[in-house]
C-alpha cells in the first residue's frame, strides 16, 4: 500500500467535501471568507464586514447574494450572515479542541486567489493576540498559510470537521496564524442567532489565559487557565473577595482555559451567582460571585471578563 498515494485520495475528499461550504464574502472593496453553519448561516470575522455597505455572499460557482447582518461579536472578531436562497453545505464544528500536533487544512481566498488550500499542523493552544483595536483570548496557532482574505474560513480538522474560524496572521513572520477554536465559534453563533449579540454579564477583572506548568496541571488536572491581572474596585469580583494573582480555573463546574471560556460561563442565562473554583498560593477555594446584569462591553473587552 502506498500510505503516501493514501493520504493524497484523502486530503482531496476532504477538501472536496469542504470547499461546498464555503464562501468568499465582500464589502466594499474589501474580499474575506465564511463559511455555512448546520443552521443555515453564514460565519466570518467581524473585521470582514465592518465599514459602510451591505456585504455579498458569493458561492462556490460564482453566484453572488445579497446578506444581511445577523449580529457580530468584536470580542471574539465573529459575525454572523444569513443570504436567502443559498447553494452551499453546511460544514460541522467539531466539538473539542485539537491536540497539539494535528494536522489541520485551511480554506479561504487569500489575496483574492479564490478557494486556496493549504496545510499545517496546530502548533499551540490558547494564543493571545492583539489584532482590529480588540484584544483576542484563546485562539489556535496554526502553521497553514493564512494570508489577508483567509479571514472568516475554516481550519478543518482530519475528519473534516471545523476546529477554528482563520482570523489573524502575524505579518512579520512565516507559518504563524491563528483561528478562534470552534468551541468558542458554538457559543458565540448561538447567542448571535438567537440575541443579535453576545450578552455578557461584567465580573470586573482583566484577566489573560495562561499555560501552566507541571506541578500546577498535576494539581488541578488542566493544562491551562486564567490568571486575574486585576480586580476592579467596586466590581461583584472584589465583592467576593477576588484577588490579583487568583488563578481561576473553572465556572460554574466547567473548566475555564482561557478568557472565552470564562466569558460563555458567565453569559446572561446562566447562573446569577457564579461558582468560581479558584487556586491562589496553592490553595483551592470556592468563590460564590454575585452577578451584575449585561453590559455590552466594548474596546479591550476581550481581556475582560
Amino acid at each position: 500500500m502506498n500510505l503516501l498515494a493514501t493520504f493524497s485520495r484523502e486530503l482531496e475528499s476532504l477538501v472536496d467535501r469542504a470547499e461546498r461550504g464555503v464562501v468568499t464574502v465582500e464589502l466594499g472593496g474589501g474580499t474575506g471568507t465564511g463559511f455555512v453553519l448546520p443552521g443555515g448561516e453564514v460565519v466570518t470575522n467581524a473585521h470582514v464586514i465592518r465599514g459602510p455597505g451591505t456585504p455579498i455572499v458569493r458561492e462556490r460557482g460564482g453566484r453572488a447574494l445579497v446578506a444581511t447582518v445577523v449580529g457580530t461579536d468584536p470580542a471574539t472578531d465573529l459575525a454572523l450572515l444569513r443570504a436567502a436562497d443559498l447553494d452551499a453545505d453546511a460544514l460541522q464544528l467539531a466539538a473539542v479542541r485539537p491536540r497539539v500536533g494535528a494536522l489541520v487544512v485551511a480554506i479561504g481566498n487569500p489575496l483574492r486567489f479564490d478557494r486556496s488550500v493549504s496545510i499545517g499542523i496546530v502548533s499551540a493552544h490558547d494564543r493571545s493576540l492583539r489584532s482590529q483595536g480588540h484584544g483576542l483570548e484563546g485562539l489556535l496557532q496554526t502553521d497553514a498559510a493564512i494570508n489577508p482574505g483567509n479571514s472568516g474560513g475554516p481550519l478543518l480538522g482530519a475528519d473534516g470537521l471545523v476546529v477554528g474560524v482563520n482570523t489573524a496572521r502575524v505579518a512579520r513572520a512565516d507559518g504563524i496564524g491563528f483561528a478562534v477554536p470552534s468551541t468558542t465559534l458554538t457559543w458565540v453563533a448561538r447567542e448571535l442567532a438567537e440575541h443579535q449579540r453576545v450578552r455578557r454579564r461584567h465580573l470586573g477583572v482583566r484577566a489573560h489565559g495562561v499555560s501552566l506548568g507541571p506541578r500546577e496541571t498535576a494539581r488541578t488536572g488542566q493544562e491551562a487557565a486564567v490568571r486575574v491581572a486585576e480586580v476592579h474596585g467596586g466590581s461583584a469580583a472584589a465583592r467576593s473577595g477576588i484577588k490579583a494573582g487568583d488563578l481561576l480555573l473553572d465556572a460554574n463546574g466547567r473548566a475555564v482555559r482561557c478568557v472565552a471560556d470564562l466569558q460563555e460561563a458567565l453569559l446572561v442565562g446562566q447562573p446569577d451567582v457564579a461558582r468560581l473554583r479558584v487556586l491562589r498560593d496553592g490553595k483551592r477555594l470556592e468563590v460564590n460571585v454575585a452577578l451584575p446584569g449585561e453590559v455590552r462591553a466594548r474596546g479591550k473587552a476581550a481581556r475582560a471578563a
